[in-house]
């Protein structure tokens, strides 16, 4: 497949906002000391965020339906690189707070409107690989742009990691201003309400309650890696760049992993199997955190597991939509992209909670119940399968994706 210019500048997009999401996971220990401020605060930065993207991926898509998409698409970079700018320059907390929330907002529409401008740029018998190719741009962040973002920020100055993405964020908007075709066919997405009559459905919301507490039991933990590899495990700030490297490369290979084992066995048997592997090698990080060489050993499977459940569920949720809401495929689809981000800013808030408590060491294992109570839910999701088996096969066009 010939891959157009335009959907390399999708690309792009999909790399800046990846890196700003993640990338902050890396810089809490160094934000909270330049800032004054406990870890706990430092861990709403990641919680603020992921609901500022749970809120505008599906009420900011409905109320910007009738906007053409290339425009549409030019101010979410530019709210994305102001968003970076204001953080850069922010005098303290309050406005790094709301710098989050402005680019977790644009982050949310941007992942509504991107798969759809995607496969307008393509071939129909090519809309699947235009998607991955775009969403790719997530993966090389994990892989690369977060540890870089880390590392910069450990010997620049966290404010130097938000100018360096606010620079993507301007070639991310150069190159689709130049390449994005200014006429894309577009559906008016569902309304508000339209979204909300989803909402109705038991088995839908049972999805979407795996997705919330499966992530966010890795959030209560995730969110104070750093930290947690500096105080109790003993690494240097540099030492911890390279952990989150080696993270985001299993995380890519999780990932790829996840999707055949959802093939092979079915999203259910699947997501059990991940599921217990990430609440197992969690509770094993409670023990192995003190010690170096294996907790980067436990740091690299945790990666192989953290998101190896995405195309699982997200499988999921369109078989389910495709039998109680088939006049709503995508909106319940976007929706679990919302409940992804919902667990992220509960299991962020939660570990704060956790580490101001009883402390750092108590994460890991408390996120390892919380996923426990995921597997449970597959558990019942799947019994009630059983019970009433889904007739009819996925939809062919689906697109899997975490974000």
């Amino acid at each position: 497949m010939r891959i157009p210019i335009a959907l390399l500048a999708l690309t792009i997009s999909a790399f800046a906002i990846g890196t700003t999401e993640f990338v902050i996971v890396g810089l809490i220990p160094t934000i909270a000391a330049d800032l004054q401020v406990s870890l706990p605060p430092a861990g709403l930065l990641v919680s603020l965020y992921a609901l500022g993207v749970a809120v505008g991926a599906p009420v900011l898509t409905a109320l910007t339906g009738q906007l053409p998409r290339k425009w549409l698409l030019l101010g979410l970079m530019l709210l994305f690189t102001l968003g970076n700018l204001v953080a850069w320059q922010a005098p303290g907390y309050e406005s790094l707070v709301i710098a989050r929330i402005l680019t977790g907002l644009a982050h949310g529409v941007f992942f509504s409107i991107g798969a759809t401008i995607a496969t307008n740029l393509v071939a129909k018998d090519k809309a699947a690989s235009a998607i991955a190719i775009m969403f790719s741009g997530l993966t090389v962040a994990l892989v690369t742009g977060v540890p870089l973002g880390t590392f910069i920020g450990q010997h620049f100055g966290w404010r130097a990691t938000f100018l360096a993405v606010s620079a993507l964020g301007v070639i991310a908007f150069i190159t689709s201003l130049l390449f994005i075709p200014r006429t894309l066919q577009h559906n008016k997405p569902a309304s508000v309400l339209q979204q909300l009559q989803v909402l109705k459905q038991p088995r839908l919301l049972l999805v979407y309650a795996m997705t919330a507490v499966g992530y966010g039991g890795t959030f209560i933990a995730f969110t104070f890696l750093a930290p947690i590899l500096e105080q109790i495990t003993g690494l240097s700030n540099s030492s911890v760049a390279l952990v989150l490297l080696v993270y985001g490369f299993s995380v890519a290979v999780g990932n790829i992993w996840g999707g055949k084992l959802a093939d092979q066995k079915g999203p259910i048997p699947a997501l059990q199997i991940i599921f217990a592997g990430l609440a197992l090698v969690l509770f094993v990080f409670t023990f192995t955190a003190a010690n170096p060489w294996f907790a980067v050993a436990t740091v690299l499977i945790w990666g192989a597991f953290a998101f190896g459940n995405v195309p699982g569920l997200q499988v999921y949720v369109v078989q389910q939509a495709a039998h109680h809401t088939p006049h709503a495929i995508d909106v319940a689809s976007g929706l679990n992209i919302a409940a992804f981000n919902l667990g992220i800013a509960l299991g962020a808030w939660a570990g704060g909670l956790i580490v101001d408590s009883w402390g750092l060491q108590h994460t890991p294992w408390i996120g390892a119940m919380v996923v426990v109570c995921a597997i449970l839910l597959t558990r019942w999701s799947g019994k009630l399968d059983k019970a009433n088996p889904l007739p009819g096969d996925l939809p062919e066009n689906l697109a899997v994706s975490s974000h």
